[in-house]
């Protein structure tokens, strides 16, 4: 009986082939799987803060100065300043009660200060303190007079009256301050002089042998 030795030898071989090409693909396909590099997840952006609608909160406006009269004497006690103040106007009336006066007026800015100006180049510069008082100042006839006039209370105050007695023009102009004392002037035709004292209960005066009616002063 023969052996089947060179048989055996070539599938021996075959098999041995078959093995080495199973051994090599199995490696390949190891090696390429741990080469091939996941790639990472892509970045999610962060969502951008919210902006805020809300609009910024307004500063609070100033309190406007309240409509009131004021009344008070110069630093010097030499002259008599009242001012009374309606709807942002002011009007004001300086007078020495013999024979120095002047009417001013102009606007009071939101702070209260204020620059009221009259003729012949007389100007007040002041300011409204808490609603309470005026501090300031009145340049007139080359003069300067430091002030403070204090709030009034009726019957204290400004008080004007107009009238033509016996063909002359009659202008008059009274400031009544807190203690009851009056400082006045009456300018008869240009020419001034002191002024006779007026009820402060109903504003009646005689002036020139006529009586007249000195109403509050507002602007």
């Amino acid at each position: 009986m023969k052996r089947p030795g060179p048989l055996l030898t070539l599938l021996a071989g075959l098999l041995l082939g078959l093995f080495m090409l199973i051994l090599n693909t199995t490696t390949g396909t190891e090696a390429a799987s741990s080469t091939y590099k996941k790639e990472p997840p892509a970045a999610t952006a962060s969502p951008s803060p919210a902006r805020s609608t809300a609009s910024p909160k307004p500063s609070p406006s100033r309190s406007r100065v309240s409509d009131a009269s004021y009344a008070g004497r110069t630093d010097d006690d030499s002259s008599a300043v009242a001012v009374s103040v309606r709807d942002g106007r002011a009007i004001a009336y300086f007078c020495d009660g013999r024979s120095k006066e002047s009417w001013l007026k102009g606007d009071v800015r939101a702070d209260g200060s204020m620059r009221l100006t009259g003729t012949d180049g007389a100007e007040l510069n002041g300011t409204v303190k808490e609603n309470k008082r005026i501090r300031g100042s009145v340049d007139i006839g080359g003069g300067h007079y430091a002030f403070t006039a204090d709030k009034a209370k009726k019957p204290s105050g400004l008080y004007r009256a107009t009238a033509t007695v016996r063909g002359a023009k009659i202008d008059g102009g009274w400031i009544v301050l807190q203690n009851g004392r009056q400082v006045g002037v009456v300018t008869r035709d240009g020419t001034a002089e002191a002024a006779p004292t007026i009820d402060p209960g109903t504003g009646a005066v005689t002036v020139g042998g006529q009586q007249l009616t000195a109403r509050p002063v507002n602007p």
